[in-house]
């Protein structure tokens, strides 16, 4: 069986009797940091015998095959990231897609998360979210990262490096606007956990204002169609341009109507008052 298995984000005492369980039956581990995962136990009070296999970005493509060997073998292997659940943001699922096409039973035993405790302490809507993983290291990356994002009714959940987020936010800024409202999420669940609410503007204030260290997670809110005004001149122009590209004036619409949130009659009036 492969077993994926949710750790403590930095309290210890976070970690469900599932996992320790797991972790002292497994006589395969597979492990994004092997001293973290040893510190972990030790805090645990844990004594395993298990042979821990190192399971990280770097190595996990060549590692999939000696993984699935072993569960091919009829052994069960847990797999455990540095902090919260496997896959996410981390190596995990090449190895869930390897084991299901080996037809290898796979269990996941929940626990903490930083993308949903960041979500709730936000204060952001969580009915509607989605989670896009590191924003990209480099600014014109990024600012295009966020340009693809930047109509995304959904709260917008991602990681970010300490040593990276003013420029992140920075960036942030000039594609949302310094309105947009979010929170900075730091050390989830440590001793010195620290929210930050505010405008992306206040936002960047703060994070100018002292060293940023630790886990960050970043949480901003949706795009509001309700904020948009759109002139009718700016209708056609953009109708205009799309037809212009060879798509035809009903298609034109339909995806000026989709892009600005503006019934598609208006758009429609608009057009034939151009004429």
């Amino acid at each position: 069986m492969l077993i994926l298995a949710a750790t403590p984000l930095g309290n210890p005492q976070d970690a469900s009797d599932s996992l320790k369980s797991a972790i002292t039956s497994c006589k395969f581990i597979a492990a994004e940091d092997s001293r973290k995962f040893a510190r972990l136990c030790a805090d645990l009070g844990i004594i395993y015998d298990a042979k821990v296999i190192s399971f990280f970005e770097g190595n996990e493509v060549e590692r999939i095959a000696e993984l699935t060997k072993i569960l091919s073998e009829g052994n069960d292997l847990l797999v455990v990231t540095d902090a919260g659940m496997p896959g996410v943001s981390d190596p995990g699922y090449r190895l869930v897609r390897a084991a299901i096409d080996a037809k290898i039973k796979i269990k996941v035993i929940p626990g903490p998360s930083a993308v949903t405790t960041a979500l709730l302490l936000s204060g952001l809507p969580t009915d509607r979210f989605c989670f896009e993983g590191f924003a990209p290291r480099t600014s014109g990356p990024r600012i295009s990262w966020f340009e693809e994002l930047a109509n995304e009714e959904r709260t917008i959940i991602f990681f970010e490096a300490p040593h990276r987020l003013v420029d992140s936010l920075t960036d942030a800024l000039k594609v949302f606007g310094e309105n947009r409202v979010g929170a900075i999420c730091r050390e989830l669940t440590k001793t010195y956990e620290e929210v930050k609410r505010g405008s992306l503007s206040e936002l960047l204030t703060w994070a100018k204002s002292k060293e940023i260290l630790g886990e960050i997670t970043v949480v901003l809110s949706g795009f509001d169609r309700s904020d948009i005004e759109v002139s009718n001149e700016d209708l056609v122009s953009q109708v205009l341009k799309i037809e212009a590209a060879g798509i035809a004036r009903k298609e034109a619409i339909a995806e000026v109507a989709k892009v600005t949130g503006i019934a598609k009659r208006r758009i429609f009036d608009a057009m034939v008052e151009h004429k």
